[in-house]
């Protein structure tokens, strides 16, 4: 083909094709997460790996953090302040409400944060793009699971059942 022929055109009639975004609030497509299943668990496993790479203490973190935490909630809190806490120990009764809480902050944060670091992936690939918020919030259960042990252990410590 020489460069003075000219560019060959489809026979018949040009398609158009048109896209509007959606209005209003859209639920959430379950079965395309579903579908990409994998996907999310490797950028859990991804998230995971990273979280604990990078720091000296690995995943004593997820349990030194709470745990001090607690520390200076008691010596405030229970020394200074005399809150009171019925029956329940007070570092027990402390780390047991701090547990959920760093857990929902930690993945609200992360999540938020997740989609603004994962921007070259987003635009690159197709997948549903919730998975890479839903990973986030993965590996913070991990962190919640490995900080639940702590509490566990406090638990059985002071003689309490759950």
């Amino acid at each position: 083909m020489s460069l003075d022929s000219p560019i060959p055109t489809p026979v018949g009639p040009l398609c158009r094709t048109v896209i509007e975004p959606s209005l209003g609030w859209q639920p959430i497509n379950v079965r395309e997460l579903w579908q990409f299943r994998e996907l999310l668990g490797f950028l859990v496993w991804r998230d995971v790996k990273v979280r604990y790479k990078q720091t000296l203490l690995g995943a004593a973190w997820a349990v030194l953090q709470p745990a001090m935490m607690m520390v200076v909630f008691t010596v405030f809190f229970a020394r200074l302040a005399k809150v009171p806490t019925g029956d329940l120990p007070y570092p027990l009764f402390v780390y047991a409400g701090l547990l959920p809480w760093m857990f929902f902050s930690t993945s609200i944060s992360q999540a938020a944060q997740s989609v603004v670091n994962s921007e070259r992936l987003i635009t690159k690939v197709y997948f549903p793009r919730l998975a890479i918020p839903f990973a986030s919030i993965g590996a913070a259960v991990v962190d919640f699971g490995i900080a639940l042990i702590l509490l566990l252990a406090m638990m059985a410590w002071y003689g309490i059942r759950p």
